[in-house]
């Protein structure tokens, strides 16, 4: 097993622009929104209405190819905000642009992650997504099947919602599956209302969130995975121990998310 941290190459994180206050981090805090000033983004790949997928200027991450997903033109946009249509459209699009790495041969293995909130570890406000190549790590090399697997919340044909019982980090993880890439406006909805029910009632709402995208099923699948971020817990931070709420309380939850969500999309 591959114990070798990433390595963060200062020099360049030090230049990199920055919207939330961490105290003591270094950089440079941000005049103007670089992902607004949309006539001066160099090193895009793609481009679908607002979405733009791009290189990112700043890679920070030694042996990656760093790039970023910017998912709307409105600053202060979220999943949890944008109408229906645009997250079905910008969650498409992703999931093509990560296939594209993914599929490409040239790495160990693709990540793709999105940061909101201050606690999320994320530097600009303007919503974006990252993904990731690792030249030489496997990236899921500490991730099991079973991080996947819950208290149901419903299924939608090929899509699923639950509750993990064996979180990845802790307390409560949503997962949102599709086995085989298909019904992906379902997929997209889920994950929408996945976002607002973290921000808006899960622990009264919480203001950060991390969403973590996993292929599944041998490729032919993806889980999205929703992370509540609170500060860590010291089990985890100190000895990489997750942990996770009772069955009850977890069956409870379940049952309120899935009060929350319907509206005929699960069965």
């Amino acid at each position: 097993m591959d114990k070798n941290p990433l390595v963060y190459e200062y020099s360049i994180g030090k230049r990199k622009p920055y919207d939330y206050d961490y105290g003591n981090r270094q950089g440079n805090q941000s005049a103007g929104c670089p992902f607004c000033d949309v006539a001066h983004l160099v090193n895009i790949y793609e481009k679908e209405g607002d979405k733009i997928w791009l290189k990112n200027k700043y890679p920070t991450l030694k042996d990656t190819n760093q790039t970023i997903l910017i998912e709307s033109s409105d600053h202060q946009g979220d999943i949890s905000t944008y109408t229906r249509e645009h997250n079905q459209e910008l969650m498409k699009f992703a999931l093509k642009c990560f296939h594209k790495m993914y599929h490409s041969g040239k790495y160990e293995s693709v990540l793709w992650y999105k940061n909101f909130g201050p606690k999320s570890d994320g530097s600009l406000t303007h919503p974006h997504m990252q993904i990731v190549g690792l030249y030489h790590k496997d990236g899921y090399q500490d991730i099991e099947e079973d991080n996947f697997k819950g208290f149901e919340v419903g299924r939608s044909g090929s899509v699923e919602m639950n509750l993990s019982a064996r979180p990845v980090q802790g307390y409560q993880e949503v997962n949102i599956l599709t086995q085989d890439n298909t019904n992906l406006d379902t997929w997209a909805d889920l994950i929408q209302k996945g976002t607002q029910y973290v921000r808006s009632v899960l622990s009264h709402g919480v203001d950060s969130y991390n969403l973590f995208f996993y292929p599944i099923n041998d490729g032919k699948g993806t889980c999205c995975k929703i992370i509540p971020r609170f500060y860590a817990s010291p089990y985890f931070v100190g000895y990489k121990i997750s942990q996770v709420d009772d069955s009850d309380t977890l069956k409870w939850e379940a049952e309120r998310l899935k009060g929350f969500v319907n509206g005929g999309i699960l069965h």
